[in-house]
């Protein structure tokens, strides 16, 4: 049977191939973790799809495929082999058919809300591994993908050492090789006062769902500042008695999240996305949380929290923010999100301009929270004040939306006082 990446929802369009925790030949039963993938979102080990025999391997490590793909193939008791096997003479001279990937995809389009975007024969090229020449031909070819890397670089592919399936040189490898010894000499203009940090898979996913959001949405921003001197009050009053009530510290971020799913339901249209035929409305509201977790961006998603007091959501914010710096974030905490919210006053920043998260309507960022002097009633008073930054979808929102819905989470949280519940 054929083993395929499996579709984990629309957010997710392609994965990288971590490591193979089975090698070709290997008994497997099902449910054991067959291979390791990143995405976008989240890191996973893979489970076997049925019990039997790994038999090939047609997706090396590091390679990125769409979601779907056909990586490997197992044999299962009572079931024909997808091929017969060659006769021995046959397969001392034949070369190894490689090509299923290709075919199987040649029709995949990219979908989805997050991942690269890229055309699917990209992945494909990347994935597709290469193909030793017969021995009497004493030449060896690369994959597209691995002769564009070298072409780039003006490597010389045949001195590089392949750790793909039979010896092949992977991109990897090829990586590997410009991170080494050879990156002076195949990158001669490469100063030695210069230091090349080697892409991990999820920073290049991070690379291209960046350039997916700011070429495919036409971006608009606006930003207010709040007074919420009545939120700095309350959050410092409650906080020692959330802490010994449930163990989680009271944060800012837990006030704006109920706020901003209040005015999410007063405000529908930001809680939406564009599909090209129309714009979906979303029935539920589950916030994204933009977290740096020690591999790069992640979004968890808390879900329906138009429902949960602030209370809830200061428990719910420290789960998922722990358990993302953990790296232990299942493919569930991180789907479904409808609109997203970015806590960069944690990072000490006063004015940021977030990029949406593809295909949600908009993204709310949070600044830090600073003491200004500002004027009241024609005096100067000093007051916490805050600016909320919001970057949005001029397809979904225009500006009188998007205003509005500002507005609203600025009039929520100015309202903030001695006697607002948080349970």
């Amino acid at each position: 049977m054929k083993i395929e990446l499996p579709q984990v929802g629309e957010s997710v369009i392609e994965g990288v191939i971590g490591k193979w925790l089975k090698q070709v030949g290997d008994s497997v039963e099902k449910y054991d973790p067959l291979v390791e993938v990143t995405t976008d979102k989240v890191n996973m080990e893979m489970p076997a799809p049925a019990s039997g025999v790994l038999t090939r391997i047609l997706v090396d490590e590091g390679a990125v495929v769409p979601m779907g793909a056909v990586i490997g193939e197992m044999e299962v008791e009572g079931e024909e082999a997808d091929q017969p096997p060659l006769e021995p003479e046959a397969a001392s001279a034949a070369p190894e058919e490689i090509d299923q990937t290709g075919v199987l995809l040649k029709d995949v389009a990219p979908v989805g809300p997050t991942g690269s975007g890229g055309p699917a024969s990209a992945s494909v090229a990347d994935a597709t591994p290469t193909t030793d020449s017969t021995p009497s031909s004493g030449r060896v070819r690369y994959s597209p993908a691995v002769q564009r890397l070298g072409e780039q670089h003006g490597v010389d592919l045949s001195r590089i050492t392949g750790t793909g399936m039979q010896g092949r040189v992977t991109r990897g490898d090829v990586q590997s090789y410009l991170d080494s010894a050879g990156q002076g000499e195949s990158d001669s203009n490469q100063a030695e006062d210069e230091e090349r940090v080697p892409l991990s898979p999820i920073r290049r996913i991070i690379a291209d769902n960046m350039v997916k959001s700011s070429s495919q949405i036409p971006q608009a921003w606006s930003m207010v500042e709040v007074d919420v001197s009545g939120l700095v009050s309350r959050r410092e009053a409650l906080r020692d008695e959330l802490r010994i009530k449930h163990g989680v510290n009271l944060t800012y971020l837990a006030f704006v999240l109920g706020v901003v799913a209040e005015a999410l339901k007063e405000n529908p249209l930001l809680n939406s996305s564009w599909d090209g035929a129309g714009i979906v409305l979303k029935k539920r509201i589950n916030i994204g949380v933009a977290v740096a977790a020690p591999s790069g961006l992640v979004v968890p998603v808390i879900k329906d929290a138009d429902t949960l007091t602030v209370a809830d959501l200061a428990k719910a914010v420290d789960g998922v923010t722990r358990k993302a710096r953990e790296g232990s974030l299942r493919l569930e905490d991180v789907q479904g999100g409808t609109f997203t919210v970015n806590n960069t006053g944690a990072l000490g920043s006063v004015v940021s301009r977030p990029l949406v998260n593809y295909p949600q309507a908009a993204i709310l960022a949070t600044e830090a929270i600073v003491k200004r002097p500002v004027v009241i009633d024609d005096t100067i008073a000093i007051r916490s004040m805050m600016n909320l930054c919001l970057t949005f979808d001029h397809r979904v929102l225009d500006g009188s939306e998007a205003s509005a819905f500002i507005d609203s989470v600025k009039r929520r949280l100015e309202a903030i006082g001695p006697d607002t519940p948080i349970s």
